[in-house]
Order: C-alpha cells, then structure tokens, then sequence
C-alpha cells in the first residue's frame, strides 16, 4: 500500500498529484516532480542521512521552483552589486528562506563541498544566509545556486531590505503566537477561577473543566509552544542541550502530569493547565522583547546602510531621470542638490560646496568640495550644486565596506565566548539533572505533585540565555556604535584582547606622521629674491603631482596667501622622472630637483649652502635644490609633519604602561629624530618593506602580545601577523582590508579611545556573566526547595536575559562620556 504522504517532504498528496520514482531500488511515492528530483540528488550524492538528521515530525518544504534567470547572476554588471572583487576568487553572501534547521545546514554544506572550484561554503543558521566563495574560471555563480536548487533550496544574493524583511516577519509570527498564548490564558482563568471557587467540590464540573482546559491548553502548546518545542527537537538532534530543552522538558511535564490527573477523575490532585499557559505566554512576551532588544543593541548596520540613499538624479543629455542607485554605471553623472545625501562614492565634475562627513568620521565638521576632489555615498550635501562622476555603488562603496565589515564583526566570536559556547551543554545537563535530584527527592518527601512542579520550576528557572548572550550582545553593541563614531571594528574577538596588548608598533610615514610633506626652512644665494623665487617654483610645482611638489605649493601658498588664480605663467613645463621639474616663468628657465641632477647639468653647487644641506640631512629633512636660468639660486628643505594629536597618543600609551616602539624604513638619523619629537620611544630603523612581518614575528616569538599601528600596502602582512591590527582610514584599500580596527575618523587618539572600548566591553562582559551566574546560584536552590512556582519561574528567566542586553546596551553610552571629555 502506497503512504499517502511525501517521502521527501513528508507532506499530504494531493489526489492526482501522486509521482511514483526509483530510490535505491525501491519505489516511493512524493507529491510533485521537484520533490522526486531533490530527493534522488540527495541519494546519488550519499547524502541520504540528511533525513535522519531532519528533527522527527519536521515537514520540509518542497522544492522552490527553478529560477529561470539564474544565468543572469553570471554577469560582471550584476554582480558587482554584490561581490566586493571581480577577480577569479570571488565571494558572495546568499539567502534561503528553506534553511530551517540544522539538517539543512548540514545537507548544504556538504553538497556544496564536493563542487569543483569552490572554495568555501558557511551556513549561519540563524539568518538563513549562506557565505560563498569560489573560482569563477572553475564554475559559476549560475552553477552554484542551480546546485543549492536541486537539493531543494531556493538561494538568491543577500539584499539587506530582504534581510529586514524577514526580521520583521519573525517578530510577527512571534506576536501572533504571543497573542493566542495570551487568549488562551483568559478563558483558562476563567475556568481555574470556577473550580478555585468550589465547582471542584462537584466531580462532574470537575472532570469537565478539565477536559475544557486540557483542549486549550493542547492547542496552545501546539501552536504557541511551537518554538520552545521546534528548539528543543533540533538541540537534541544535533546532539546539545540549550534553554529550549529545559523550557521545553517543563513545559510538557507540566503537561502530561495535568492530563494524567484529567484522565483519572478519583485523583485527588490539580491540573496545571493555567499554570502551563501563564509560563507559555510570559515566556513568549520575554522572548519577544528579547528579539526586539537584540534587533536595537544590534541595528548599527542597517541604519549606516540607511544613510545611502536608494536613488539618484542621473545626468542624461543636460536633463535629470531619477533612477535606481543599482542602476547607475562607473562613470555616469549624477546632481545632487543642496541638503541631499550623497547616494555613490565618486569624483566632482563640477560645482562646489562644504560636505558633512559625520556619518564616516565620527566629527560633525563640514569639508569644503571642489572639482577633482573626493565624495563618499552616505555624506550630506550641505549648500551647494554638485554634478558627479560615478565611481562606486552600493556594497562597493566606502559605507558599504563598513557595513559589510561591521556585520563580520558582529557574528564574529571572542574566545571568552568560545568558552561560554563549551560551557554551555554542562551548564542545562546540570541544570536537568538538579531538576530530576529535586523530583526523587520531593516524590519521597511530599508526594508526586509537589515533586512535579518543584521540577519544573527548576528547569524554568535556569537562564542559559543569558549566559549565552553575554559576550555576543556586548561585542555586537560596542562594533555597532564605535563604527557610528569612526572607528570600525572588523572583529569582535579584539574588543577582548586589545586592551590586554602589551606592545604597540607604529608606521611612521603617514601614521605618526601626515604623509604630507612641509616646508621647514630655505638658504638663498641672494634673500632679497628668496619670495621671487619661491612663488616662481610654487607656479611650477603646482603643475606637478609629486608629494614634494604639493608640499611646496602648499607651504608658500600658506606663506604668501596666494589665490588659486593668483599662480604665475608656466611655459615649457617639464617632468624628469626621479630628479625633478623644469618651466618658464617671467622669461626665466627654473629648474628644481635633486642636488645630482643639476650637477649632472654642470651647475656648481655652492659650498655653502651644501653644508647647510648635509646639517638638514642628519635632521631627516629632504633638500630641493633651484636653479634659475645658468646658476643656482638656493636651496629648500621639506619634512613629514608629525600628527599634533601623536605626541598625545604615545604619552597615553606610556602612562597605561604600554611598550611603544616606532618602525620605519627610514635612516636611523631621521627615526631617531621623529622619536625624540615624540617624547621618546624605542626605534626600530632602516627596515625593508617586506621585512616589517618579520619584525612583528620577532617580538611575538619573544613572548609579547603585539599591535600594529599603519596605513600602506606595505604594512598589510605586519597588520595580519599582529595579534590585534590597526589601520588608519586615510590609508590604502589593502592595509584596511588587513587590519581588525580601522580609524575611520584618521584620529590616532581614537587608538586610545579603542583600547578603553575595549576594557568596556570586557568589563561589560564579565558582569554579564557574573549576573547571569549569580541569578542561577540564587534562583535555583529557591526552586528546588519548593519555594517558587513555575509561574514565578516563567516570569524571573526572561528578565535576567533582559538584564544582560540593557547592561550591554550601555555601551553606547561610551562614546557620548568621551565626548562631553573633550
């Protein structure tokens, strides 16, 4: 006799729709084609245990239709949207709503291993996404989800609206079980408040108020117990324990003890029916506010990605379309009007005006914008009219990385939460054994009833939720909030150890100092033409793109308050590549470079001004030398700016008995110089680029924990071999991607401000555990003496987890008490 259900979803067959199909040689019966077809995957690819793996009543869905413009997802324009590298190793999130328990992760990961090309496969349970990477020259995007499709899950890149989606659908589900828990235990009461009054003294009325509460009560420990329940079965099935299985074991020996007294209607004792569903409803009303708690501590993510706005006015033909960011191409122009947000990362083409960059630094600071310079999507528009080329759009954006980078963070583990997760089965198999020790004991010192309750109250009791949140809420709470004021966190597991760090190691070019050159004296043959002269080489230079060049325009355009339109003629402008710059001004040739070039032009060097420049050597300062028509007319001399907040940062560090050391590639003479002007630190000079891991290595084989402070490409490998990597948001894309913190707000003093957050969160976490651990070790002996109720119970667990979310929530007030510090 054929089953009349699924033998792959388990589901109803509806008459007609019967699909007869070969599995390992013996014939079943499924609902539709796709079922049939998922399920004989599932067997050639010897992943038929998913099925024991599935929790026992569990009822699959079948399999999603397939998706006829799955090769659509192979296009570079497409998925530019959603891959950060367009490079053969690529890496995308995507999202299935079928994940539903932990066989799926089980069954999707395993499948997906077996791929050639791909690389790595991550399920997150929680939010049903899935974390792809794969060679793109070995298989494809398309390959990938036709794959995810044949096992019967529906897959599509992560979009964090359908994200919020389906949030928001959870927390309704949540409501609605939340609300017929609630009807049911109004007509319950209605019932217990009848028998309280004397219908239990009538037999008759009793047994019919019973049986009255038993149908409610079984409709609602269906329904609204549904999740306790569905947590508990896929705990166990997966071979843990968490608060699911103790709530759950309460609940249904609470139960099944009420309907055995409803069967037997001679049993002295009471039904528990209204005590069932008053613990099921506190306890939803709990979790509910839980989910919302968690979504608040947690929403950095989703209100910086709402700061991007989703249009644009693109620039058609001198007309303006409103138009999709995601539609928008590299290269395309927009307008973006005064008091409007800025929706892409690009370049002004034209117009002006001064841009809030807040919502990247953390300072509220206006920037003035002019044409050539730099937009980020999120910033706001302040008072002007600016037409702009497109570089980057949505996820590829500078927000977007943070967004992106933030969401790592969150879901990344500390090791002190490594440890909560390895705690966590003993702490609820201590707690289930306590309870069944208070059982035996009150079934022999009272009686079976008293003992029935005692133990439930004890599995109730106990709060794993909260031990469990307490690392994870701290460290999403702090990621969220320093990333809104400037200073991302990549991983969570450094909120752990940064504060901890006993060594710190700075770059020097661009990190202790600006990066920018400056200029810092001048020796003339003759001064009275040393201001001629100077806006003569300024005029030049500003055709030039070379950092010394923008450091001497600068410097004398500061000196002389010269206007942008005030730069003197330039004819013959030329570049020599490593030696310097030539032009006309006034009829007259400059020439403007290295002390070896002019000589290699049979200029004399005058003895004089070569001794100043071998003095300003020693001090790191670079000479530029000029001559001016056949002879040469002085000499100038440049040099990094040091930070102004770095002397600061270096003295906090000291006082919090912290190991600073400064590393360069420079001379020893110049390291030296900028340690000195630094108040003093040890120096680590004259190291090759690629030698600066090494130097990391070295310090950790000698036993110190290690932080790495920099901004270039070269600092990258150093970056990812210290224990904790820092890198400031000036800096190149390679050494932000490398680093664990970076500085958007390009303050070092937020290096300090991150060591403190640090110690916070610790803090934070530790009290979280300590009031969790505390809670347990006064609630428990309470219930296993009788003295609270289950009622009690259902009431008291919730709060202790709300308990540990506010104390986590307070983290955001970090950054505010540092602000009212300044």
């Amino acid at each position: 006799m054929m089953k009349n259900s699924c033998f792959h979803c388990g589901q109803a067959i509806p008459k007609g729709d019967l699909v007869l199909k070969e599995i390992n040689g013996t014939q079943q019966s499924f609902c539709c084609h796709g079922c049939a077809s998922v399920c004989e995957v599932i067997h050639e690819a010897g992943m038929e245990s998913f099925y024991k793996r599935t929790p026992d009543g569990e009822l699959l869905s079948p399999p999603p239709p397939p998706n006829k413009d799955i090769e659509f997802f192979d296009y570079d324009e497409v998925q530019s949207q959603f891959v950060d590298n367009l490079s053969d190793r690529r890496e995308i999130t995507l999202m299935s709503e079928a994940i539903h328990c932990a066989a799926c992760v089980w069954l999707i990961e395993h499948t997906l291993a077996k791929m050639d090309g791909l690389l790595l496969a991550r399920v997150n349970f929680t939010n049903k996404q899935i974390k792809i990477r794969w060679d793109n020259s070995k298989t494809k995007l398309s390959e990938i989800i036709k794959k995810l499709n044949s096992i019967g899950y529906d897959a599509t890149p992560y979009d964090p609206s359908a994200s919020e989606q389906a949030y928001k659908k959870a927390n309704r589900d949540l409501l609605y079980r939340l609300g017929f828990a609630g009807f049911a235990m109004m007509n319950v009461m209605w019932f217990s408040v009848a028998l309280y009054s004397g219908a239990a003294e009538d037999l008759e009325y009793r047994n019919y108020f019973h049986w009255l509460e038993f149908f409610i009560a079984t409709a609602a420990l269906a329904y609204s117990g549904q999740p306790f329940l569905k947590g508990a079965l896929t705990a166990i099935k997966s071979r843990t324990v968490g608060m699911d299985v103790s709530i759950s074991l309460g609940m249904l020996t609470t139960y099944f003890y009420s309907f055995w007294v409803t069967i037997h209607p001679n049993h002295s004792g009471d039904v528990y029916f209204d005590t069932l569903i008053d613990f099921m409803f506190l306890l939803l009303i709990g979790r509910y506010l839980e989910a919302i708690s968690k979504n608040k501590a947690i929403d950095a993510s989703r209100r910086l990605m709402d700061l991007q706005p989703k249009v644009a006015r693109k620039l058609n033909e001198e007309a303006e379309n409103i138009v999709p960011v995601r539609t928008l191409l590299k290269g395309d122009l927009i307008v973006v009007k005064p008091g409007e947000q800025i929706p892409v990362d690009g370049t002004i083409s034209f117009g002006q005006s001064m841009v809030n960059e807040s919502m990247l630094s953390g300072e509220s600071k206006e920037i003035s914008k002019n044409v050539n310079d730099s937009v980020v999507a999120g910033t706001l528009n302040v008072d002007g009219h600016l037409t702009i080329q497109v570089d980057k759009i949505l996820q590829d954006t500078k927000l977007g990385k943070i967004v992106h980078m933030v969401e790592e963070a969150q879901g990344s583990k500390a090791p002190i939460q490594c440890t909560a997760d390895k705690i966590m089965p003993w702490f609820v198999s201590t707690t289930i054994s306590l309870a069944l020790a208070s059982f035996v004991f009150w079934l022999f010192m009272a009686n079976i009833e008293f003992a029935v309750i005692t133990a439930t109250a004890v599995l109730i009791i106990t709060c794993p939720c909260a031990f469990g949140l307490a690392t994870p809420m701290a460290i999403a709470v702090a990621s969220g909030v320093s990333a809104r004021n400037g200073i991302l966190v990549k991983n969570g597991t450094v909120l752990e150890v940064l504060h901890s760090i006993e060594h710190f190691v700075f770059d020097k070019t661009g990190t202790l100092t600006k990066g920018e050159m400056k200029l810092v004296g001048e020796a003339f043959v003759d001064s009275t033409e040393q201001e001629k002269i100077l806006r003569a080489v300024a005029s030049i230079e500003n055709l030039s793109e070379h950092s010394l060049g923008n450091g001497i325009v600068k410097s004398v355009k500061n000196r002389f308050s010269i206007g942008n339109s005030e730069w003197s003629k330039v004819d013959g402008f030329k570049i020599i590549a490593g030696k310097g710059v030539q032009g006309t001004v006034a009829n007259s040739l400059y020439q403007i470079g290295t002390a070896s070039w002019l000589s290699s032009l049979n200029f004399t060097l005058p003895d004089s001004l070569q001794t100043v420049a071998e003095e300003k050597a020693k001090l790191g300062q670079t000479a530029v030398w000029i001559a001016k028509d056949s002879e040469i007319k002085g000499v100038i001399f440049l040099e990094d700016e040091i930070r102004p907040e770095a002397v600061e940062l270096i003295s906090r560090l000291k006082a919090k008995g912290k190991k600073v050391s400064l590393l360069s590639g420079d001379l020893a003479v110049v390291a030296d110089r900028v340690a000195e002007q630094l108040g003093g630190m040890n120096v680590i000079a004259e190291v090759l680029p690629e030698d600066k891991n090494e130097v990391i290595k070295t310090l950790q084989a000698q036993g110190q924990t290690v932080a790495m402070v920099g901004d270039g490409v070269n600092d990258a490998p150093a970056l990812v071999r210290a224990n904790v990597g820092i890198a400031l948001g000036s800096g190149t894309d390679v050494s932000m991607e490398s680093a664990d913190i970076v500085l958007m707000n390009n303050e070092l003093l937020a290096v300090d401000t991150a060591i403190e957050l640090s110690a916070k969160t610790l803090r934070t976490i530790k009290q979280n555990i300590a009031s969790s651990i505390t809670y347990n070790l006064i609630m428990v002996p309470l219930a296993m003496s009788g003295v609270l109720t289950p009622l009690i119970a259902a009431i008291t667990m919730p709060l202790s987890s709300l308990v540990v979310i506010g104390n986590a929530a307070r983290i955001r007030s970090f950054f505010n008490k540092k602000h009212s510090l300044k």
